[in-house]
């Protein structure tokens, strides 16, 4: 069962020759949800070798350029491919309106519904579900609205030991109760637990997105225990006052977050464009949390399934 995220943008507010505008992909379960959608966002997801038609539910953080302006070519392109299901979109509620005026001028004929969901950015509740998963706003500090997102996996249904079915006696009415937790009861009125029946196949996974966003400890409470945590470094410890300025994190401070909120592994990016490379960025985190990889275009990280 597929967790995996494939990082499509990693630039901050400008886009260079090698890095384009914050933008991620999320498999769960061969359901794909698109982080943002910066510029250039179509471009990657073909050239990755994402089908666009796949994608059926967007969540975009804040209404700035570098994190939304791929989505009204993303749409067009859609257009052009015929889609007919809806587009489901989560975002602060001024996306509403600049989604129908630009649709008004440039796609008044489109075939398919844009469904915009109003996410109020200053809490912390669940925005989506379906069978696999959950989503949940993270509210963020930032010099517009903004929120992150966590993804979480649903508990699958318990697995039933095999050998025990036959020595209870289990009748075939009672294994879907017992695999949501209930215990059995036998004809004599003797009841054997469920967990001496039954186990969890595996432990659910989740990801944390959280760009754009002063250092805030405050979210580490929403995202504790998280397998995967992409936390934005913009700049570099020697610009501090820049980020806080500017609504933004240093590596340092991603790493300081990914410790508070005992996360499994950190991955920093959107990057400012004065860092040629990122190195120092890495190494300034991984200082304070080893296991910080700084991403790339086109990286893919997959988290595989954990038994208890």
């Amino acid at each position: 069962m597929q967790f995996t995220l494939t990082i499509l943008g990693t630039s901050s507010a400008l886009p260079t020759s090698s890095k384009f505008p914050t933008a991620h992909v999320l498999n769960i379960h061969e359901r794909f949800f698109l982080i943002d959608c910066g510029e250039g966002t179509q471009m990657q997801l073909r050239r990755l070798g994402i089908n666009l038609s796949r994608i059926n539910h967007i969540f975009i953080s804040h209404l700035h350029g570098d994190h939304v302006l791929g989505l009204f070519g993303l749409i067009s392109t859609l257009s052009l491919l015929g889609r007919k299901d809806d587009l489901h979109i989560y975002s602060y509620y001024l996306l509403d309106n600049i989604l129908k005026d630009h649709l008004k001028y440039f796609e008044p004929n489109l075939p398919f519904n844009v469904v915009v969901h109003s996410v109020d950015t200053r809490l912390f509740q669940q925005i989506y579900s379906d069978k696999s998963v959950e989503v949940y706003s993270i509210p963020l500090e930032h010099r517009v609205p903004t929120c992150g997102f966590l993804f979480k996996e649903k508990a699958p249904l318990m697995n039933i030991h095999k050998e025990l079915i036959a020595y209870y006696k289990i009748p075939l009415s009672q294994i879907h109760r017992i695999k949501e937790g209930e215990d059995f009861i036998a004809d004599d009125n003797s009841v054997v637990a469920n967990r001496v029946l039954a186990y969890k196949p595996y432990i659910p996974r989740s990801y944390a997105f959280c760009s754009d966003t002063a250092f805030s400890p405050i979210v580490a409470t929403y995202i504790k225990g998280v397998d995967l945590l992409y936390h934005e470094a913009t700049f570099g410890s020697e610009l501090q006052n820049l980020a806080k300025k500017t609504g933004h994190s240093t590596a340092n401070q991603a790493a300081e977050m990914a410790v508070i909120a005992e996360a499994k592994k950190l991955l920093i990016g959107h990057f400012s464009a004065r860092y040629k490379n990122t190195d120092k960025l890495l190494n300034e985190a991984q200082q304070i949390f080893p296991n910080t990889v700084a991403v790339k275009e086109g990286d893919i990280y997959n988290i595989p399934l954990k038994k208890e």
